[in-house]
């Protein structure tokens, strides 16, 4: 009788554990949220002023985390501007999320490489940390949702940045 008793705890367990495991692994880092809301975390720009992803809803929005002493950060940001300037008129907002450093310093970077989008501040890197950024350059892609589509660590080429953003762009 003391097996039936095992076998009837062993199963109950099961049954309560198995749905912690039934989708499988999380992916690491910012690849893993893709199908969860956007988290929303109010900023400063590099003017000061008050900004929140709540201000792009029914927009395709890519925002990029980024610093300036990241060198793959340098080469990627200039696609992001050219991304950013053939498709915004599409409703796609192109977001710089400095983390860590200085508005000066962030604003004179964007300046040096002609960047027009929106430049944020992160100075408590708050979006990192919400984003699971495993380094610089972190890439998000949120739909018109506000629902993640796509999180990348490491800096994406021009040809992958239109591809995430295409099919997107192309829903309303």
């Amino acid at each position: 009788m003391p097996w039936l008793f095992a076998a009837i705890v062993i199963a109950i367990a099961a049954a309560i554990v198995e749905p912690f495991f039934a989708s499988g692994p999380r992916a690491a880092g910012p690849a893993g949220l893709a199908g969860e809301r956007a988290p929303i975390i109010a900023l400063r720009d590099d003017d000061g002023a008050a900004v929140s992803l709540s201000r792009y809803r029914n927009k395709v929005v890519l925002m990029n985390l980024w610093a300036t002493w990241c060198p793959p950060c340098r080469e990627e940001l200039p696609d992001l501007q050219r991304l950013y300037a053939a498709e915004a008129h599409r409703g796609l907002v192109v977001i710089g999320v400095d983390q860590g450093e200085a508005p000066q310093r962030a604003r004179a970077f964007a300046d040096a490489l002609g960047l027009r989008f929106p430049i944020w501040i992160d100075a408590e890197q708050a979006y990192g940390r919400a984003y699971d950024a495993l380094g610089f350059p972190t890439t998000v892609i949120i739909d018109r949702t506000g629902t993640i589509v796509r999180g990348v660590d490491g800096a994406l080429t021009y040809e992958q940045m239109r591809a995430d953003v295409d099919p997107l762009l192309a829903t309303r």
